[in-house]
């Protein structure tokens, strides 16, 4: 039985964000000192959490410290990470560290000091449907309150003029391994929860870490460096040709700017499609500096002669996979250029294997008649972050990390959410609180550069919808 929810306001708030991970708790602190936006924001897990189970000791994320939930809208903002350190004294012995990365656990922590600080963040609330009121003009918003445990309490609507989606994504484990991680008995994990099961995975006589970007290269790195020397008994496998370097010149960061954003949300849907696939070493790479670590750990094990028990394969996919009696796996490989194919038995799988943006066909439901979709039936997203909607909605429904493929590579980059939520906030307010550059980047993508110069938020404010 559940009981009264919270007070909610019968007059229509000005935003409702639904998730709070790190997009969203941007737009919360960029939204702070706008003290007439009335904003809420419906998490519902019960605190913040930033992927737990891959706060690997010594693990960086892999963008500079200034691009914190803020500073690059805003860098006298409260909640910059140097004012983290601050309200820590830690300014000094990060300034004489001379660190341009922080590690994974420092930014974890940075973020879970700001969703405890703002107002207006709502965990333990679960957002079960939205939908339209063509009378009021406004978007009803069902959430579920729920208890420590998770367990329904209370049930609450309230109403919107704006929403912003920022659900972020969920783990992916490819077809042929799915009843492997349903099945009890043999670990076989995704990186998602490495933590929690790395004490079983060092145990294991042998381990298989599958995929071959930045995660499935941090946590083969961990398992070698506390596997005895000469019985490390590790594979690592990736579908890709080569374990790969993540581009990091600074010619080819730029596609990480405002102005690539900009540039690749006017190309054509099909152009689109090809670069995100053929632009995968910009985001899914490995850290140089993680591959020379691996290089490093492997060759200090050669020095009393002999060669670690590792085997380092790329450009190899997962055909099928079963479970030989209830202790061990079998994969059925694949090598993608000899053609050739193999079997390997193991102990222990984890898959590395990526996350994808998260479906939101059962959040958006009530709202699919008014949604306009591309040719993959995919929503279409405006150039300043929105869902494409039927001109008979007057509200607006704002994309956080779910538009990949109208913006490119840079949607799930930490680098541009500070400026992402500062371009929301704009459009949605349109008094320009947070004034932008009109340009980002050395490198001019494109002869003419359509879309290239920003729209003030005044322009913002009255264009209808674009056809994407």
């Amino acid at each position: 039985m559940t009981t009264p929810p919270r007070h909610e306001p019968e007059s229509p708030r000005d935003l409702v964000g639904i998730g709070i991970g790190p997009c969203n708790l941007s737009l919360a602190a960029l939204a702070h000192p706008l003290a007439e936006l009335d904003a809420v924001f419906y998490e519902q897990r019960p605190g913040f959490a930033w992927h737990p189970g891959l706060l690997i000791e010594g693990a960086t994320v892999q963008v500079p410290f200034l691009a914190d939930l803020v500073t690059l809208a805003d860098p006298t903002s409260p909640w910059s990470f140097l004012n983290y350190l601050r309200t820590r004294e830690r300014l000094f012995p990060f300034y004489f560290g001379e660190r341009f990365h922080m590690q994974r656990a420092e930014y974890d922590g940075y973020c879970r000091w700001v969703s405890q600080h703002l107002p207006g963040l709502r965990f333990g609330h679960q957002v079960d449907a939205v939908r339209w009121n063509p009378e009021r003009d406004v978007f009803e918003v069902d959430f579920t309150q729920l208890d420590a445990d998770g367990e329904a309490e209370a049930l609450g609507r309230t109403y919107t003029r704006n929403i912003v989606l920022g659900v972020g994504t969920v783990p992916y484990v490819p077809e042929p391994l799915r009843p492997l991680v349903e099945a009890p008995g043999v670990p076989v994990v995704h990186a998602a929860d490495y933590l929690d099961h790395r004490a079983a995975l060092l145990a294991a006589g042998h381990v298989t870490v599958v995929g071959s970007g930045q995660s499935g290269a941090e946590i083969f790195l961990d398992l070698l460096r506390h596997r005895p020397a000469g019985r490390e008994k590790l594979h690592w496998i990736g579908r890709t040709e080569a374990f790969a370097p993540m581009e990091y010149s600074k010619l080819g960061l730029e596609h990480f700017t405002p102005d690539h954003t900009r540039y690749f949300h006017a190309l054509a849907e099909p152009v689109r499609d090809r670069l995100v696939a053929a632009q995968w070493q910009l985001h899914k790479g490995v850290d140089a500096a993680t591959l020379a670590a691996i290089h490093d750990e492997l060759y200090r094990r050669t020095l009393d002669g002999g060669w670690p028990d590792a085997v380092l394969t790329p450009g190899v996919r997962v055909r099928t996979a079963g479970r030989i009696a209830a202790t061990r796996v079998e994969l059925h490989l694949e090598h993608v250029q000899q053609g050739s194919r193999s079997r390997l038995a193991t102990d222990a799988v984890v898959l590395a294997t990526g996350y994808r943006e998260r479906p939101l066909d059962h959040i958006l439901a009530g709202l699919d008649p008014y949604l306009r979709r591309d040719s993959a039936e995919r929503p279409r997203i405006d150039e300043q972050f929105r869902f494409v909607l039927d001109p008979s909605v007057t509200g607006a429904l704002y994309a956080q990390n779910a538009e990949l493929h109208t913006h490119g590579v840079g949607a799930p980059d930490l680098g541009l959410a500070a400026w992402r939520s500062a371009s929301i906030l704009n459009s949605l307010t349109g008094k320009e609180p947070y004034p932008l550059p009109a340009r980002t980047a050395f490198t001019t993508f494109g002869l003419d550069e359509p879309g290239s110069r920003v729209p003030t938020a005044r322009e913002g404010k009255r264009l209808t919808p674009l056809a994407d």
